[in-house]
């Protein structure tokens, strides 16, 4: 570059020469930049380019220096903000980065990529609410038709409903617009409707490759809806062109995990980590991963780093309770307390996370008056988010029952496919259901997996509603496949399945609980397959429901008048199939488990068509990682202490026991076996309350 003269012009071409380098030649840029810089000192333009050089050379503290210069001389510029947020983001400032993009959002509030920059910065702090209300604001900005900005704006105010009505009579116009495509993604995404999301996203990509906020969206839905090996394709995608990005390697590490790929998860962790340190939920995460394969001592010290870090941080705190081997001090109690006394700055999120934690850790002090306010107050603010309607979850129940009739078996008695691989456990979370898998997965010929959601998956494919408020046509759209069409389902979900096995043995098993539900889906896609109810007593099993945070699900969990609820609809269809299946459900009874582990080990055994092994009664000793909130419980051999644990809250739990009250009854129907049922009974039944 020769001599810059500002009279001539030269000037504003050589600035616009640096702006073109900055992309593929940041060296080159910032030589420019300064020889600019010697001719007209302190130019801002040139001040701002030369910041934006240095940091995508990798010196993101030069880049510092020169850009938070530059925003105390030009306060009213986006862009220096922006660019100093950036910097701090490579240096792992990321709470200084998130209120330079604030700052840059509050001076241009047009500009998609502040906001987008704001929303990845929040969500690295674990802010989800904030990165949500962001992402929204993202939205908004990068459309200018009018009826879209209504639609964005609906969506940033949280009316939903409103932005789905404007944006599904516009894309019937313009088929092609991905914005509009991708803001009606976000729509379902809020609803939870992850299968529509999930095809619409697909089609934004195909229309649009390089529209990289969707794809990550596409990626984001995909790990929601279990499909893991899918989402990782698309990161690998934007891995490509944004190797460094924080948010894109934390999700990869974690849909490596949920593939059962730990150790890839904990070294990309690892590497995020030895990167960018500051990263409270990243520490968080790799606390799961390593929980997952049983380094308990470095998971703790993980979630412990990200309490450290942020103090708010109320799923940390609960994470460690979750591990139910932690036991918190009088510093950990009264530092949640102080977080939980804040009125402002903290989530609700954080908060229900905060009060479940604190029950625990008060359970663990004996103080259980305190501890049930806790887990009281975690349920209600978690149930104020949720949709769950205990009306209709009854009304599939009595559905079921209705459609699926001895007659209605033996006529497609045959059907589906033949593989006898899979092994399910179905029946309420908290009941058992993990240990169950840990003793089959130490046996030779089982493999264990994960709570595998291609049931629950097919079934909602075939539920036929996009909207909530239309009628489901499953499971009576069943009664209408035929023999190919119930093969084809089988194998479908065998293909599914296939990529969390890995061992080749013979049989595996698939842990989720809330399949019992669709026992007569398994069965007439899968009828050689084994089936088997978890199940504990009532009170026990519904009030260790309400003192576990579930990540996802279990909507009916947060109130115990639900809860007792949909234990008795859960036992009314189990009860069903005995009488529709006789002999095709085999039940293991917790406490008889608890009671003789090697004569109930034995009939599980013999159920499954397995020979028995020593192995399975030293299932503790089993090294396979354990995703679910047994996964320290299953590496010990069996104890009693849990069996009883409901009674010390028995004063408060009226409202669990009124919408028990079908069962407890008549508590012997619910534990004892009828004749042709094959079930485990206790030696002592629990007490009739």
């Amino acid at each position: 570059m020769g001599p810059v003269d500002e009279q001539t012009g030269t000037l504003r071409e050589a600035l616009a020469r640096t702006e073109q380098l900055l992309s593929e030649h940041p060296r080159a840029a910032e030589q420019q930049a300064r020889a600019i810089l010697e001719a007209a000192p302190g130019h801002p333009i040139a001040l701002l380019y030369m910041g934006a050089a240095l940091r995508r050379q990798g010196a993101a503290d030069a880049a510092r220096e020169v850009l938070q210069a530059l925003a105390a001389a030009q306060p009213r510029s986006a862009d220096v903000r922006y660019e100093l947020g950036l910097a701090l983001s490579e240096l792992e400032e990321t709470r200084d980065a998130a209120e330079a993009f604030r700052a840059a959002a509050m001076l241009n509030p047009k500009s998609p990529r502040v906001w987008l920059a704001l929303a990845d910065a929040l969500r690295l702090l674990g802010d989800s609410d904030g990165a949500d209300a962001a992402t929204a604001r993202h939205i908004q900005a990068s459309v200018n038709e009018p009826r879209l900005m209504e639609a964005a704006a609906a969506l940033c105010e949280g009316r939903v409903a409103i932005a789905e009505r404007i944006l599904r009579p516009y894309l019937k116009e313009r088929p092609t617009d991905v914005s509009a495509i991708r803001m009606l993604a976000e729509t379902g995404t809020r609803l939870g409707r992850y299968d529509d999301a999930g095809k619409l996203l697909a089609r934004c990509v195909e229309l649009a490759p390089g529209f990289v906020a969707a794809r990550h969206n596409y990626a984001t839905v995909l790990y929601r809806q279990g499909k893991s090996a899918d989402a990782i394709a698309q990161l690998e995608i934007l891995l490509k062109s944004d190797p460094r990005n924080p948010n894109y390697r934390n999700l990869m590490s974690a849909a490596l995990a949920r593939l059962g790929e730990h150790e890839r998860a904990i070294e990309l962790y690892e590497s995020i980590l030895k990167e960018q340190p500051n990263q409270s939920k990243a520490w968080m995460s790799y606390g799961h991963t390593l929980r997952a394969v049983g380094r308990q001592q470095d998971c703790i010290a993980a979630y412990r780093k990200s309490i450290s870090l942020s103090p708010q941080l109320g799923e940390s705190y609960w994470s460690l309770a979750n591990l139910k081997t932690v036991r918190f001090d009088g510093a950990d109690i009264a530092a949640m307390r102080a977080q939980l006394a804040r009125d402002k700055g903290l989530s609700d999120e954080d908060r229900y996370h905060l009060h479940f934690a604190l029950g625990k850790a008060l359970e663990d002090e004996k103080d259980y008056e305190a501890s049930f306010h806790h887990y009281d107050a975690g349920n209600r603010l978690r149930r104020q988010s949720l949709e769950y309607d205990a009306d209709d979850f009854s009304d599939k129940i009595a559905r079921a029952k209705t459609l699926f009739t001895r007659p209605f078996f033996e006529t497609r008695a045959g059907q589906g496919h033949s593989s006898a691989a899979p092994i399910f456990i179905i029946g309420l979370p908290r009941s058992g259901s993990t240990l169950i898998e840990q003793i089959l997965a130490s046996h030779s010929q089982v493999e264990g997996t994960m709570e595998l959601p291609d049931i629950i998956s097919i079934a909602l494919q075939m539920d036929g509603k996009r909207r909530d408020n239309e009628p489901s046509v499953y499971p009576e759209i069943l009664e209408g496949l035929g023999a190919d069409e119930l093969h084809a389902l089988g194998e479908r979900y065998l293909a599914g399945t296939k990529l969390q096995r890995r061992m080749e043995r013979p049989f595996f098993v698939d842990k989720m609980p809330n399949n019992f539900l669709h026992a007569g889906l398994i069965h007439l896609i899968l009828p050689n397959a084994k089936i088997i109810d978890a199940r504990r007593h009532p009170m026990a099993a519904c009030f260790s429901g309400f003192k576990q945070h579930f990540a996802r699900g279990q909507g009916f969990s947060y109130d115990l008048t639900d809860m007792g609820r949909y234990y008795a609809d859960y036992i009314s269809l189990m009860d069903h199939f005995d009488e529709v299946l006789p002999g095709h459900i085999h039940r293991v009874l917790y406490e008889r488990m608890v009671d003789d582990p090697e004569t109930e080990t034995r009939r599980l055994l013999e159920y499954c068509g397995l020979p028995f092994e020593e192995n399975c009664l030293r299932f503790y000793e089993n090294e396979r990682s354990v995703r679910t909130a047994s996964s320290e419980q299953v590496r010990q051999p069996i104890f009693r202490d849990g069996l009883e644990q409901w009674r010390n809250y028995e004063q408060w739990l009226a409202p669990l026991r009124g919408s028990l009250a079908p069962v407890l009854a008549d508590n012997p129907a619910v534990l004892r076996p009828k004749k042709h049922i094959r079930n485990l009974v206790l030696t002592r039944p629990p007490r009739s309350d």
